[in-house]
């Protein structure tokens, strides 16, 4: 064989990926192999002095590069490439359809820690730490930042889809989520240490999260006792153990990142069925008990801000990184169980067609509405109430 030209191995895999129209080089195949991205072709020894040859072309080297193909472009940083394959590679897999393998966990560990160094949550982190001691021009530093960074408009969850759906029903105007942009005040605190901030700012910052629908007069008087040193003593380090992303990330296993994104792309299917019911989405028993747990646990408002239905790799990569928590784990493993229990979720009472009439009530139901033929909640042909 020329010096230089492809090997035999490698001429298969490009041919085979050409047939699919999914054109890769020799040259690629290399540099994915030399960045650790793309497993080397098994070969077997002919004996002593005879070499090694490939025996047959591993189906893993071909979807491998087909994947990377699909997902790396030009000017494109491999990292973000991988973390989409982490996603493709956990998703189900249609009859038929081809398995998309795992990437190196290495990688994937290593894309994850990439980006959560640049994400706006850790770079304020570090404003704050550089902060630290600096007074009020620390303080106001790292507002400052924070406005730069979070833009003029603050950040808002959305509203709980129960006040969504009566909203709409009474074409009144939608009520605001929780407003995310009072977490600069919890970042303040692990920077500059909870007195520095006072208890004010952080009731503010914890009812942002919009947990159970507290409120900061709900907040408030906790905190100033837990201030003034009254009540019970509150372990104010959990805040700085909390706010490290990347230790956990760093120290994960491949076992670990692996359940992480199982419990993220549970969570999605779930966060979709809790938030539809805003959208007229049909209701069940399965789905009403769904969004109870959901609510039980206090959990939609932080949904809202994990969970992205479509998610960049940005996104991807900090969703995954809370999914390492046992709060998400065991939210998880809560709506899993009640699933079980019920899993009749897209089956109307009395309605044997399952699925298929569960989509065809809404689809009826959105065009009702549409064309203002909806009523007290109820369609046009008195068909079963929205809000049942």
């Amino acid at each position: 064989m020329a010096r230089g030209a492809p090997s035999p191995a490698d001429v298969q895999v490009i041919h085979e990926l050409a047939v699919r129209k999914v054109i890769v080089t020799e040259s690629q195949l290399e540099s994915w192999r030399r960045a650790g991205l793309l497993p080397r072709h098994r070969r077997h020894g002919l004996g002593r002095g005879r070499g090694s040859v490939v025996d047959a072309v591993d189906p893993v080297v071909v979807e491998s590069a087909a994947v990377l193909a699909r997902h790396l472009r030009q000017g494109r940083d491999r990292r973000l490439a991988v973390l989409e394959w982490f996603a493709e590679a956990g998703m189900a897999v249609r009859p038929g359809a081809t398995v998309v393998p795992e990437p190196p966990l290495a990688a994937v560990r290593e894309a994850l820690v990439w980006v959560l160094r640049g994400s706006v949550s850790h770079r304020l982190l570090e404003v704050a730490r550089r902060a630290a001691g600096a007074g009020e021009a620390g303080q106001d530093a790292l507002y400052a930042v924070a406005g730069r960074l979070l833009g003029s408009r603050p950040y808002r969850g959305m509203a709980h889809p129960g006040a969504v759906r009566a909203a709409l029903l009474a074409d009144e105007e939608l009520p605001e989520g929780a407003d995310f942009s009072g977490m600069v005040h919890l970042i303040a605190a692990i920077g500059f240490g909870v007195k520095e901030v006072g208890a004010d700012a952080l009731a503010e910052a914890f009812a942002s999260v919009g947990m159970f629908g507290l409120t900061v007069e709900d907040f408030a008087p906790v905190l100033r006792a837990a201030e003034l040193g009254e009540g019970s003593p509150v372990d104010w380090g959990l805040l700085e153990r909390a706010a490290d992303v990347l230790g956990p990330v760093q120290a994960a296993s491949g076992e670990e990142l692996l359940r992480a994104r199982t419990v993220l792309l549970g969570l999605r299917g779930f966060y979709w069925m809790y938030v539809m019911h805003g959208l007229f989405m049909p209701d069940t028993p399965a789905l009403a008990a769904l969004r109870e747990r959901i609510d039980e646990w206090g959990m939609g408002p932080v949904l809202h801000h994990v969970i992205a239905l479509s998610p960049s790799p940005r996104q991807l990569a900090e969703a995954l990184a809370m999914c390492l928590e046992p709060l998400f784990d065991g939210l998880y493993e809560t709506l899993m169980e009640q699933l079980a229990a019920d899993p009749e979720v897209f089956r109307l009472p009395g309605d044997e067609s399952g699925a298929a009439g569960f989509m065809e009530t809404w689809i009826r139901t959105l065009r009702e509405l549409s064309n203002g033929e909806l009523e007290a909640g109820r369609g046009a042909d008195d068909g079963p109430r929205l809000s049942d």
